[in-house]
Protein backbone atom coordinates (compact mmCIF):
# COMPACT_ATOMS: atom_id res chain seq x y z
CA UNK A 1 0.00 0.00 0.00
CA UNK A 2 1.90 3.52 -1.17
CA UNK A 3 1.46 5.78 1.97
CA UNK A 4 3.04 8.92 0.13
CA UNK A 5 5.01 9.80 -3.04
CA UNK A 6 7.10 13.26 -2.38
CA UNK A 7 9.95 15.06 -3.06
CA UNK A 8 12.42 13.99 -0.87
CA UNK A 9 12.57 17.86 1.17
CA UNK A 10 8.80 18.03 1.52
CA UNK A 11 9.49 14.88 3.99
CA UNK A 12 12.77 15.93 5.09
CA UNK A 13 11.56 19.21 6.54
CA UNK A 14 9.07 18.26 9.11
CA UNK A 15 10.96 15.03 9.77
CA UNK A 16 13.67 16.70 10.95
CA UNK A 17 11.61 19.50 12.93
CA UNK A 18 10.33 16.72 14.72
CA UNK A 19 13.48 14.54 15.90
CA UNK A 20 15.07 17.05 18.25
CA UNK A 21 13.68 15.64 21.07
CA UNK A 22 14.31 11.87 20.05
CA UNK A 23 17.15 10.42 22.43
CA UNK A 24 19.09 7.82 21.02
CA UNK A 25 18.36 5.23 23.56
CA UNK A 26 15.54 4.19 25.21
CA UNK A 27 13.85 1.50 27.47
CA UNK A 28 10.96 1.71 24.95
CA UNK A 29 11.65 1.15 21.68
CA UNK A 30 8.76 3.11 19.84
CA UNK A 31 9.85 6.15 21.74
CA UNK A 32 12.73 5.87 19.08
CA UNK A 33 10.20 5.73 16.42
CA UNK A 34 8.27 8.67 14.98
CA UNK A 35 4.51 8.21 13.87
CA UNK A 36 3.48 9.24 10.57
CA UNK A 37 -0.12 9.66 9.44
CA UNK A 38 -2.03 10.37 6.89
CA UNK A 39 -5.06 12.04 7.35
CA UNK A 40 -7.60 14.46 5.60
CA UNK A 41 -5.45 14.73 2.75
CA UNK A 42 -1.90 15.64 4.49
CA UNK A 43 0.65 13.51 5.71
CA UNK A 44 2.25 14.34 9.85
CA UNK A 45 4.82 13.58 11.60
CA UNK A 46 4.96 12.89 15.73
CA UNK A 47 7.64 12.51 17.83
CA UNK A 48 7.72 12.20 21.83
CA UNK A 49 9.39 11.43 25.20
CA UNK A 50 6.73 11.15 27.17
CA UNK A 51 7.49 14.88 28.32
CA UNK A 52 7.26 16.79 25.36
CA UNK A 53 5.65 15.77 21.98
CA UNK A 54 6.03 17.71 18.40
CA UNK A 55 4.45 17.61 15.47
CA UNK A 56 5.15 18.71 12.29
CA UNK A 57 2.50 18.35 8.72
CA UNK A 58 3.84 18.02 5.50
CA UNK A 59 3.35 21.06 3.22
CA UNK A 60 2.48 18.27 0.45
CA UNK A 61 -1.05 16.80 -0.56
CA UNK A 62 -1.42 13.43 0.73
CA UNK A 63 -4.39 11.96 -0.47
CA UNK A 64 -6.06 8.47 0.38
CA UNK A 65 -7.27 6.63 3.43
CA UNK A 66 -6.22 7.09 6.67
CA UNK A 67 -3.47 5.57 7.71
CA UNK A 68 -0.71 5.32 10.47
CA UNK A 69 2.29 3.85 11.29
CA UNK A 70 5.39 4.07 13.39
CA UNK A 71 9.17 3.91 12.29
CA UNK A 72 12.78 4.40 13.39
CA UNK A 73 13.01 8.05 13.03
CA UNK A 74 16.82 8.76 12.81
CA UNK A 75 17.49 5.73 10.40
CA UNK A 76 14.51 7.39 8.27
CA UNK A 77 16.40 10.86 8.77
CA UNK A 78 19.70 9.54 7.91
CA UNK A 79 18.31 8.27 4.35
CA UNK A 80 16.64 11.17 3.45
CA UNK A 81 19.32 13.44 4.36
CA UNK A 82 21.91 10.98 2.07
CA UNK A 83 19.59 11.06 -1.04
CA UNK A 84 20.39 13.48 -3.55
CA UNK A 85 18.37 16.99 -3.63
CA UNK A 86 14.69 16.86 -5.21
CA UNK A 87 14.89 13.47 -5.43
CA UNK A 88 11.70 11.69 -5.96
CA UNK A 89 10.68 9.51 -2.73
CA UNK A 90 7.54 6.58 -2.29
CA UNK A 91 7.02 5.45 1.13
CA UNK A 92 5.11 2.22 0.94
CA UNK A 93 3.31 -0.26 3.28
CA UNK A 94 4.40 -4.28 2.88
CA UNK A 95 4.16 -6.95 5.50
CA UNK A 96 5.06 -4.61 8.44
CA UNK A 97 7.74 -3.23 6.22
CA UNK A 98 7.72 0.41 5.74
CA UNK A 99 9.51 0.25 2.09
CA UNK A 100 11.39 3.89 0.78
CA UNK A 101 12.15 3.91 -3.07
CA UNK A 102 13.74 6.60 -4.88
CA UNK A 103 15.47 6.04 -8.26
CA UNK A 104 17.14 2.93 -8.42
CA UNK A 105 17.36 2.66 -4.13
CA UNK A 106 15.33 0.33 -1.87
CA UNK A 107 15.42 0.76 1.94
CA UNK A 108 13.31 -2.46 3.83
CA UNK A 109 12.44 -0.40 7.36
CA UNK A 110 10.94 -1.94 10.56
CA UNK A 111 7.58 -0.54 12.00
CA UNK A 112 5.86 -0.62 15.26
CA UNK A 113 2.26 -0.49 15.42
CA UNK A 114 0.53 3.07 15.58
CA UNK A 115 -1.87 2.58 18.31
CA UNK A 116 0.94 1.91 20.59
CA UNK A 117 2.69 4.97 20.27
CA UNK A 118 2.38 7.13 23.55
CA UNK A 119 0.84 10.67 23.22
CA UNK A 120 -0.08 13.91 25.53
CA UNK A 121 -2.91 14.05 27.34
CA UNK A 122 -5.30 17.09 26.32
CA UNK A 123 -4.75 19.86 29.66
CA UNK A 124 -7.16 20.27 31.74
CA UNK A 125 -7.79 23.76 34.46
CA UNK A 126 -7.85 27.04 32.72
CA UNK A 127 -5.94 28.09 29.85
CA UNK A 128 -3.54 31.03 29.31
CA UNK A 129 -3.39 31.89 25.41
CA UNK A 130 -2.11 34.51 23.68
CA UNK A 131 -0.03 35.04 20.35
CA UNK A 132 3.31 36.75 19.71
CA UNK A 133 5.41 37.18 16.76
CA UNK A 134 8.35 34.17 16.39
CA UNK A 135 11.25 36.62 16.44
CA UNK A 136 9.95 38.08 19.85
CA UNK A 137 9.62 35.18 21.75
CA UNK A 138 13.02 33.60 20.05
CA UNK A 139 14.44 37.06 21.41
CA UNK A 140 13.17 36.86 24.14
CA UNK A 141 14.47 33.11 25.26
CA UNK A 142 17.42 33.78 23.88
CA UNK A 143 18.51 36.91 26.36
CA UNK A 144 17.20 34.22 29.61
CA UNK A 145 17.95 30.77 28.40
CA UNK A 146 21.78 30.21 29.13
CA UNK A 147 21.24 30.85 32.69
CA UNK A 148 19.02 27.54 32.84
CA UNK A 149 20.96 25.21 35.48
CA UNK A 150 22.06 21.81 34.18
CA UNK A 151 21.20 18.81 35.84
CA UNK A 152 20.98 20.49 39.15
CA UNK A 153 19.62 18.20 42.20
CA UNK A 154 17.13 21.34 42.45
CA UNK A 155 15.69 20.36 39.62
CA UNK A 156 13.30 23.46 39.66
CA UNK A 157 16.03 25.70 38.23
CA UNK A 158 16.11 22.62 35.03
CA UNK A 159 14.26 24.97 33.19
CA UNK A 160 12.65 28.39 32.66
CA UNK A 161 10.35 30.29 34.90
CA UNK A 162 7.53 31.90 32.45
CA UNK A 163 5.15 34.14 33.93
CA UNK A 164 2.20 35.34 32.77
CA UNK A 165 -0.03 38.14 34.33
CA UNK A 166 -1.42 41.94 33.76
CA UNK A 167 -0.86 41.62 29.66
CA UNK A 168 2.76 40.37 30.47
CA UNK A 169 4.89 37.75 29.60
CA UNK A 170 8.19 37.45 31.75
CA UNK A 171 10.85 34.95 31.39
CA UNK A 172 12.99 34.12 34.32
CA UNK A 173 16.21 31.46 34.86
CA UNK A 174 19.07 30.62 37.22
CA UNK A 175 21.43 28.22 37.82
CA UNK A 176 21.77 29.78 41.82
CA UNK A 177 24.66 31.40 40.93
CA UNK A 178 23.37 34.48 38.22
CA UNK A 179 20.06 35.10 37.34
CA UNK A 180 18.46 36.21 33.25
CA UNK A 181 14.86 38.23 33.65
CA UNK A 182 13.17 39.42 30.51
CA UNK A 183 9.82 40.61 29.40
CA UNK A 184 8.25 42.01 27.01
CA UNK A 185 4.34 43.32 27.12
CA UNK A 186 1.14 41.41 25.31
CA UNK A 187 -2.13 42.19 23.65
CA UNK A 188 -4.36 40.33 25.64
CA UNK A 189 -5.62 40.73 29.40
CA UNK A 190 -4.95 36.85 30.73
CA UNK A 191 -5.56 34.78 33.49
CA UNK A 192 -1.93 34.14 36.01
CA UNK A 193 0.25 31.51 35.54
CA UNK A 194 3.60 30.02 36.43
CA UNK A 195 5.02 27.77 35.44
CA UNK A 196 8.77 25.75 34.79
CA UNK A 197 9.19 24.62 31.54
CA UNK A 198 11.65 21.99 31.24
CA UNK A 199 15.04 22.98 29.71
CA UNK A 200 14.88 20.43 26.70
CA UNK A 201 11.98 22.12 25.84
CA UNK A 202 13.25 25.26 26.02
CA UNK A 203 16.08 24.35 23.45
CA UNK A 204 13.88 22.74 21.19
CA UNK A 205 11.84 26.00 21.09
CA UNK A 206 15.07 28.24 20.47
CA UNK A 207 15.90 25.75 17.63
CA UNK A 208 12.39 25.71 15.92
CA UNK A 209 11.35 29.67 15.92
CA UNK A 210 11.86 31.39 12.93
CA UNK A 211 12.99 35.01 13.03
CA UNK A 212 9.96 35.78 11.29
CA UNK A 213 6.86 37.90 12.31
CA UNK A 214 4.86 35.21 11.76
CA UNK A 215 2.87 34.06 15.04
CA UNK A 216 2.99 31.54 17.43
CA UNK A 217 0.49 30.91 19.43
CA UNK A 218 0.88 29.89 22.93
CA UNK A 219 -1.29 28.17 25.58
CA UNK A 220 -0.19 27.38 28.97
CA UNK A 221 -2.08 25.66 31.83
CA UNK A 222 -1.29 24.16 35.33
CA UNK A 223 0.45 21.07 33.60
CA UNK A 224 1.28 21.75 30.06
CA UNK A 225 2.65 24.37 27.69
CA UNK A 226 1.64 24.36 23.98
CA UNK A 227 3.90 26.09 21.11
CA UNK A 228 2.09 26.34 17.58
CA UNK A 229 3.43 28.31 14.54
CA UNK A 230 3.85 27.46 10.88
CA UNK A 231 3.56 23.84 10.15
CA UNK A 232 4.74 22.70 13.83
CA UNK A 233 3.05 22.25 17.54
CA UNK A 234 5.07 21.72 20.33
CA UNK A 235 3.41 20.27 23.65
CA UNK A 236 5.48 19.68 26.70
CA UNK A 237 4.49 19.05 30.48
CA UNK A 238 5.77 21.24 33.09
CA UNK A 239 8.39 21.23 35.96
CA UNK A 240 6.64 20.53 39.31
CA UNK A 241 8.08 22.68 41.49
CA UNK A 242 8.27 26.18 43.22
CA UNK A 243 10.66 28.49 41.41
CA UNK A 244 12.85 30.90 44.02
CA UNK A 245 11.54 33.87 44.13
CA UNK A 246 13.07 36.19 41.67
CA UNK A 247 11.75 39.67 42.46
CA UNK A 248 14.32 39.79 45.91
CA UNK A 249 17.14 38.73 43.95
CA UNK A 250 17.37 41.50 41.65
CA UNK A 251 18.78 44.29 43.28
CA UNK A 252 17.13 48.08 43.26
CA UNK A 253 19.42 50.78 44.54
CA UNK A 254 23.36 49.87 43.48
CA UNK A 255 24.72 53.24 43.58
CA UNK A 256 27.74 52.10 41.73
CA UNK A 257 27.34 52.74 38.14
CA UNK A 258 29.86 51.60 34.76
CA UNK A 259 28.67 52.02 31.53
CA UNK A 260 30.68 50.30 29.35
CA UNK A 261 31.07 49.25 25.23
CA UNK A 262 29.78 45.89 25.45
CA UNK A 263 31.64 44.61 22.15
CA UNK A 264 35.00 46.25 24.04
CA UNK A 265 34.30 44.25 26.94
CA UNK A 266 33.70 41.38 25.55
CA UNK A 267 36.79 40.69 23.36
CA UNK A 268 38.75 42.25 26.32
CA UNK A 269 36.99 39.07 28.86
CA UNK A 270 37.73 36.68 25.84
CA UNK A 271 41.72 37.27 25.87
CA UNK A 272 41.72 37.60 29.42
CA UNK A 273 39.65 33.74 29.97
CA UNK A 274 42.32 32.08 28.37
CA UNK A 275 44.91 32.56 30.88
CA UNK A 276 42.33 31.97 33.66
CA UNK A 277 42.02 29.04 35.91
CA UNK A 278 40.45 26.23 33.82
CA UNK A 279 37.74 24.61 36.80
CA UNK A 280 37.05 28.05 38.38
CA UNK A 281 36.95 30.49 35.23
CA UNK A 282 37.86 33.65 37.79
CA UNK A 283 38.51 37.13 37.05
CA UNK A 284 38.97 40.21 38.80
CA UNK A 285 37.74 43.45 37.77
CA UNK A 286 39.90 46.49 39.51
CA UNK A 287 37.45 49.53 39.58
CA UNK A 288 38.94 53.22 40.05
CA UNK A 289 37.83 56.49 38.23
CA UNK A 290 36.78 55.50 34.49
CA UNK A 291 39.39 52.65 34.57
CA UNK A 292 38.59 49.49 34.72
CA UNK A 293 41.46 46.66 34.41
CA UNK A 294 41.08 43.02 34.08
CA UNK A 295 42.91 40.51 35.62
CA UNK A 296 43.23 36.79 35.51
CA UNK A 297 45.59 34.31 36.00
CA UNK A 298 46.13 30.78 36.41
CA UNK A 299 47.68 27.63 38.85
CA UNK A 300 51.20 27.92 36.36
CA UNK A 301 51.28 31.58 38.06
CA UNK A 302 50.53 33.24 33.94
CA UNK A 303 48.21 35.92 33.83
CA UNK A 304 46.84 38.26 31.61
CA UNK A 305 46.04 42.21 32.17
CA UNK A 306 43.21 44.51 30.44
CA UNK A 307 42.62 47.63 30.92
CA UNK A 308 39.06 49.78 29.35
CA UNK A 309 38.49 53.21 29.80
CA UNK A 310 34.96 53.40 31.05
CA UNK A 311 32.07 55.91 32.69
CA UNK A 312 32.84 55.53 36.25
CA UNK A 313 33.37 57.70 38.59
CA UNK A 314 31.69 55.40 42.07
CA UNK A 315 33.92 53.94 45.13
CA UNK A 316 37.28 51.81 44.14
CA UNK A 317 36.69 48.13 43.72
CA UNK A 318 38.58 44.95 43.24
CA UNK A 319 35.65 42.02 42.89
CA UNK A 320 35.78 38.77 41.26
CA UNK A 321 33.79 36.53 38.55
CA UNK A 322 33.20 33.88 36.83
CA UNK A 323 33.75 34.87 33.28
CA UNK A 324 31.48 32.16 31.61
CA UNK A 325 28.57 34.05 33.47
CA UNK A 326 30.10 37.37 32.31
CA UNK A 327 30.45 36.37 28.16
CA UNK A 328 27.57 34.32 28.38
CA UNK A 329 25.36 37.78 28.93
CA UNK A 330 27.55 39.70 26.01
CA UNK A 331 26.73 37.47 23.34
CA UNK A 332 23.28 37.60 23.91
CA UNK A 333 22.17 40.86 24.70
CA UNK A 334 22.44 43.41 21.69
CA UNK A 335 22.55 46.40 22.82
CA UNK A 336 26.02 48.50 22.20
CA UNK A 337 26.43 49.58 25.31
CA UNK A 338 25.99 47.98 28.81
CA UNK A 339 25.62 49.11 32.23
CA UNK A 340 26.74 47.24 35.54
CA UNK A 341 25.30 48.37 38.94
CA UNK A 342 27.63 47.32 42.06
CA UNK A 343 27.11 47.65 45.99
CA UNK A 344 30.53 46.36 47.27
CA UNK A 345 32.86 43.12 46.05
CA UNK A 346 30.67 40.95 48.47
CA UNK A 347 27.24 41.83 46.40
CA UNK A 348 25.42 40.51 43.48
CA UNK A 349 26.55 42.52 40.24
CA UNK A 350 22.92 44.19 38.18
CA UNK A 351 23.95 44.07 34.15
CA UNK A 352 21.37 46.01 32.20
CA UNK A 353 21.04 47.66 28.73
CA UNK A 354 20.71 51.47 29.02
CA UNK A 355 16.89 52.23 27.82
CA UNK A 356 15.88 48.41 27.99
CA UNK A 357 13.81 48.07 30.92
CA UNK A 358 12.69 44.77 30.25
CA UNK A 359 16.26 43.06 30.83
CA UNK A 360 17.91 42.40 33.64
CA UNK A 361 21.26 40.28 34.55
CA UNK A 362 22.22 39.18 37.98
CA UNK A 363 25.42 37.74 38.85
CA UNK A 364 27.00 36.70 42.19
CA UNK A 365 30.56 37.33 42.65
CA UNK A 366 33.00 34.67 43.24
CA UNK A 367 36.50 34.94 45.56
CA UNK A 368 39.61 34.95 43.79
Amino acid sequence: MELVKAKRDDLLAPLAAVSGIIERRHTLPILSNVLIERSDGCLSFLATDIEIQISARSSLDASGAAHAVTVGARKLLDILRALPEGAEVSLNLQDKRLLLKAGRSRFSLQTLPAEDFPRLAKPAGEIARFALPQRALRRLLGLVQYAMAQQDIRYYLNGLLMVVEDRQLKLVATDGHRLAYATMQLDAELPRQEVIIPRKTVLELSKLLAESDEEVRVEVSSTQAGFQFGTVELVSKLVDGKFPDYTRVIPKEHKNRLQIDREALRQALQRAAILSNEKFRGIRWVLTDNNLKIVSSNAEQEEANEELEVQYSGDGLDIGFNVTYLLDVLNNVSGSVVEASFADAASSTLICVPGEKEFKYVVMPMRI
